[in-house]
């Protein structure tokens, strides 16, 4: 209980970017004696910084942060539509995995059940996933480190992309708008996706419903009919039909009541 009262307390000030004890003790649902107790582990370990009656991030600890938060959102979400994107993986191909924080649940699920595949990747923490597995070849692209995502961009990773060819892509998103199109939070993330999807046989979009509500201001692509979709049954209904119009294979994983 410990260690996810701690992801909700670095999760609160990243997000507010400062708070008072009194706050953070209620969004955790602790006692604020306890809440200061927790700062002064995260003080230590140069995670955030105390001020007179609260606490903000440290400078340094902005990024990882972000990451890891993003991880942890809607994860039962992205865990269920990892699951389902494995069961798309076919032996012996060569296969694309996005730096999203949703294909990384797949690069998870992958790991409990390896089986022949060469994968590239521009994810350090996908690659960090799929690290000494037998059966997986693992390749990293090369590129200019976005450490918001933990992931390779550039002119030279779009360079790189050129050599290959991928029976699937496993791409993640920021958002899908209303013009159905894929949206993302930096243009250079944005070219690279692009330049992935055309280098496949099969683009494979993981979005978990909450990504059909948000915004990004950098369009990757418009989800075509050439395109597989992956999300889940919290999914606005109106979005079938769109999926429909389009032409788009889509699977909407079960995950119980629309919250």
């Amino acid at each position: 209980m410990q260690s996810e009262r701690i992801h909700k307390i670095q999760q609160h000030l990243y997000t507010n970017g400062f708070a008072n004890v009194q706050e953070l003790a209620e969004a955790t649902r602790a006692s604020q004696v306890t809440i200061r107790r927790d700062l002064q582990r995260l003080e230590e370990d140069g995670i955030v910084t105390r001020t007179h009656g609260g606490a903000r991030l440290a400078e340094a600890a902005g990024p990882e942060v972000a990451f890891q938060s993003r991880v942890q959102e809607n994860v039962d979400a992205k865990r269920a539509i990892g699951e389902a994107a494995y069961t798309l993986l076919k032996p012996h191909s060569t296969i694309f995995l996005d730096a999203g924080t949703t294909v990384l649940q797949l690069a998870r699920r992958l790991k409990l059940e390896p089986m022949p595949l060469t994968v590239f990747t521009n994810g350090l923490a996908v690659a960090q996933e799929l690290v000494n597995l037998e059966s997986v070849s693992v390749n990293l692209l090369g590129g200019q480190l976005r450490f918001e995502n933990l992931s390779m961009v550039g002119p030279y990773a779009e360079r790189l992309l050129g050599e290959f060819w991928f029976d699937q892509l496993y791409l993640g998103t920021s958002a899908v708008r209303d013009d159905a199109q894929m949206y993302t939070l930096h243009p250079a993330e944005a070219s690279l996706n692009r330049a992935m999807i055309g280098r496949t046989s099969q683009a494979i979009v993981l979005a978990d419903s909450s990504k059909f509500r948000a915004n990004a201001p950098y369009a990757v692509a418009p989800l075509r009919s050439s395109h597989t979709l992956i999300s889940d049954d919290r999914l606005d209904p109106a979005w079938k039909a769109r999926f429909t119009e389009l032409g788009v294979a889509a699977t909407l994983v079960p995950l119980g009541r629309n919250l």
